[in-house]
């Protein structure tokens, strides 16, 4: 069930995404709240799952994993619980979506290189029982989103 988020939360939810590592003291102080009032909201918040953690932001590149990739599967019905859980389980897949349309999940996936991309592409995912297909979309260059904060932020 999703939480109902007022104002405040919005703001904080907008503020941690800018700075996850933001001090409560900080965080009450550019909200212009108690230091009291933002802590308890951010429990909340953590409680109820809204917020999952905080991570570190990587650049895939100065980490070594040069070649992105977006690859689509198409997979036997009765079996994708089976596959989504093996290809959480795969280095290098970062996001997975299970979708509609031609194709059932979509991956976003990280690799050193080509030759470690055709290895995950082809021997780890195609290899994987339950999967009838992919199609590999080679990503040549990203572009980072204005802020994911924004969507947070009132117009």
């Amino acid at each position: 069930m999703a939480s109902t988020l007022d104002d405040i939360d919005r703001r904080i939810l907008a503020e941690l995404s800018r700075d996850g590592r933001m001090p409560i003291r900080k965080l009450s102080e550019t909200l212009h709240i108690s230091r009291a009032n933002a802590y308890a909201r951010v429990q909340r918040l953590r409680e109820t799952n809204v917020i999952k953690g905080f991570r570190a932001e990587v650049d895939h590149l100065a980490a070594g994993m040069a070649t992105s990739a977006y690859v689509t599967v198409n997979l036997r019905q009765a079996e994708w619980r089976v596959v989504g859980e093996r290809l959480r389980m795969l280095p290098g897949v970062v996001h997975i979506a299970l979708v509609g349309g031609e194709f059932d999940v979509i991956l976003l996936v990280r690799a050193k290189d080509n030759t470690d991309l055709r290895r995950l592409v082809l021997d780890e995912i195609q290899g994987m029982p339950g999967v009838v297909n992919t199609r590999t979309l080679l990503v040549f260059e990203e572009f980072e989103s204005p802020s994911s904060t924004s969507m947070w932020e009132e117009p």
